[in-house]
């Protein structure tokens, strides 16, 4: 099963294709002609870092859309979907955000909520869920999704993302640079060597950033969860809710909306997980019941 978000993985992309673009413009060699100059080259990572998370933000829906084939719904479809519509709308207006999108995607249970701002997200719900829960259950689960939409959490996500990806661009760019003079012996601006090395620091120190930023996702899920008792006025729907998923091997989400959705696998990558284990957001939530 793919492990890593299509949020991280469009973040890694635009970062590759923006190093060869201005590697062949010249800039890196700008940077480092003399030596390394590290305010430039500070201002660059910036730039470049940012970039990537602020693209992968403002496709994020279409992304999404696109990733599960979701089927937007605007309750004429059904009662089922009527009841649906409805529900976010209830939930939307408690928590003082426009509007989402709805849709229902085919898939094992699972839901989501996208989008650059408040005031402009997708909440999507699995075939599977619907069918595996009570209505009481999927209201806390929309419940959920929708307080992702108003705590700004793609926009947090993407600040975050932001931070990870300038650390990355200059990390790699430094180590690059020592990497042609030590290994390479390249004492005259830089060479293939500091591109390639780069190109590989950039992947690898873009997956070992996923970890920060999968622990950041950890944490929003408990404000979610709360998020989704506060608007029902009863922690015990979404406490019934995460039962359920925890007894039920739910499918991961398409990497591009892997962080975004109400569940995700347990196993040694451990660390890559965007979700706390059932159990701690259960024992959170009856904290609040108690």
């Amino acid at each position: 099963m793919k492990r890593i978000v299509l949020f991280v993985a469009t973040n890694l992309a635009v970062l590759i294709v923006l190093s060869v673009v201005l590697r062949l413009l010249g800039v890196d060699r700008v940077l480092t002609q003399e030596g390394i100059d590290f305010g430039g080259l500070l201002v660059f990572s910036v730039v470049v870092g940012f970039t990537g998370s602020i693209i992968s933000l403002l496709i994020s829906k279409q992304a999404a859309k696109w990733s599960t084939k979701a089927q937007i719904i605007d309750g004429t479809e059904s009662s089922d979907a009527r009841w649906i519509v409805e529900t976010v709308r209830k939930l939307a207006e408690k928590a003082g955000i426009a509007m989402p999108e709805v849709a229902i995607y085919d898939g094992p249970p699972n839901a989501f909520a996208t989008g650059p701002s408040r005031n402009n997200s997708l909440v999507a719900v699995s075939s599977g869920l619907l069918q595996a829960m009570s209505r009481e259950e999927v209201e806390a689960v929309l419940g959920h999704e929708v307080a992702h939409v108003a705590n700004g959490d793609m926009v947090t996500m993407t600040l975050i993302q932001g931070v990870v990806n300038t650390f990355v661009v200059f990390l790699s760019r430094v180590v690059g640079f020592f990497i042609d003079r030590a290994v390479f012996r390249n004492n005259e601006g830089t060479g293939p060597g500091f591109f390639v090395t780069v190109m590989v620091c950039q992947i690898v120190f873009g997956i070992l950033a996923s970890i920060i930023v999968a622990w950041f996702s950890r944490q929003r899920e408990f404000r979610a969860d709360a998020g989704s008792a506060a608007y029902l006025g009863n922690p015990r729907p979404m406490m019934n809710a995460l039962a359920r998923l925890g007894g039920i091997e739910p499918e991961p989400l398409p990497e591009g909306v892997r962080t975004l959705g109400i569940t995700d696998r347990k196993g040694f990558m451990a660390l890559f997980s965007t979700h706390p284990p059932m159990e701690e957001r259960i024992a959170r939530l009856r904290e609040r019941a108690a």
